[in-house]
C-alpha cells in the first residue's frame, strides 16, 4: 500500500495535532477538526467547507469533496493525531464559518460560563432540533470547535447558526424590547410552563455555579424548571434541552 503521510512529524499531522488541542490555533487558523466518517457525511450534506480529508485504506472512499485536499495514511499514524482514543479511521478539517447575526426578533438561547465541550455540542443538538435560530456563547464558554463539542453535537456544528457575544449585547437587547430571561433557582422565579417563551432570549449557566450576578442584574425575568424536591439542579445540557423544547414546541 502507498501513503502520503508515514510519519508521526510529518507536518500534516503535527497541524492535525494542534487543531485537536490548541483552542487559539484554531481560531488563528480558522480551521476545525472532525473525526469519523458518520460526521463527515454530516459535514457533506450540510455543507461545510471541508478543507482535507485524511482517511486509512478503505474508509471513507469517494467521499472527498471536489476542491478538498485528501491523504491516505496508515491507522497508526493517524491515530497519533486524533483527540480521541481513535481516529476511527477518518479525520478531515473545515473552514470555521462566520458568526451569525442575532435574530431580530430575539427567540435565542445564551450559554454563560459553560465549560464541558459535551454540554456545549449537546446544547448545538438541541437547539437544531427544536428549530431554535442561535446559540450565543457568553463569558468563559468552551470553544464551539472543540473537537469533544464538534463530536457532541451530532452534525449540528454544520447547520445550527451561533454566535459570541458579551454583557453589553444583552443590555443593547433588552434596551430594543426584547425579555431577557434567565434560568435560575429560589424565590423569584416563575414555573416556566407557566411562561410565554416566545420571542424570549433565554439564558442559562453552568451547572456549578448557574447565572453570574451580572447576568442576572440584566434580566427581565427568572424562570425555573419544576422537579421533585430530592433534586438540587440537572445537568446544563438536559436543563438546556428541556428549556428548548419550552421555546421551540410552538413550531413543532
Amino acid at each position: 500500500m502507498e501513503y502520503d503521510i508515514t510519519s508521526r512529524k510529518n507536518p500534516h499531522i503535527m497541524h492535525l495535532r494542534r487543531l485537536g488541542t490548541d483552542k487559539d490555533y484554531r481560531h488563528e487558523r480558522k480551521e476545525y477538526l472532525g473525526c469519523g466518517e458518520k460526521l463527515l457525511k454530516e459535514a457533506l450534506l450540510h455543507h461545510a467547507e471541508i478543507l482535507r480529508l485524511y482517511r486509512v485504506p478503505g474508509e471513507a472512499e469517494g467521499l472527498c469533496p471536489e476542491g478538498a485536499e485528501e491523504y491516505l495514511v496508515p491507522g497508526d499514524v493517524l491515530d497519533s493525531a486524533s483527540p480521541f482514543k481513535s481516529s476511527t479511521g477518518v479525520l478531515f478539517t473545515c473552514r470555521m464559518p462566520e458568526e451569525a447575526e442575532l435574530p431580530g426578533d430575539g427567540g435565542y438561547v445564551v450559554l454563560e460560563n459553560v465549560q464541558d465541550p459535551g454540554n456545549v455540542g449537546t446544547v448545538l443538538r438541541s437547539a437544531n432540533a427544536f428549530g431554535i435560530p442561535l446559540v450565543a456563547l457568553l463569558g468563559d464558554c468552551t470553544d464551539l470547535f472543540n473537537p469533544k463539542a464538534v463530536r457532541a453535537s451530532m452534525g449540528a456544528v454544520f447547520r445550527q447558526k451561533t454566535a459570541r457575544i458579551t454583557l453589553e449585547t444583552l443590555e443593547r437587547e433588552k434596551a430594543r424590547g426584547l425579555r431577557i430571561l434567565g434560568a435560575a433557582l429560589g424565590e423569584g422565579c416563575t414555573d416556566i410552563r407557566k411562561t410565554d417563551l416566545n420571542g424570549a432570549v433565554v439564558a442559562i449557566g453552568s451547572e456549578g455555579r448557574g447565572l453570574t450576578d451580572e447576568l442576572l442584574s440584566r434580566c427581565t425575568g427568572r424562570i425555573q424548571i419544576p422537579m421533585m424536591p430530592a433534586c438540587e439542579s440537572l445537568n446544563a445540557a438536559a436543563a438546556a434541552a428541556v428549556i428548548l423544547w419550552e421555546m421551540g414546541r410552538e413550531k413543532l
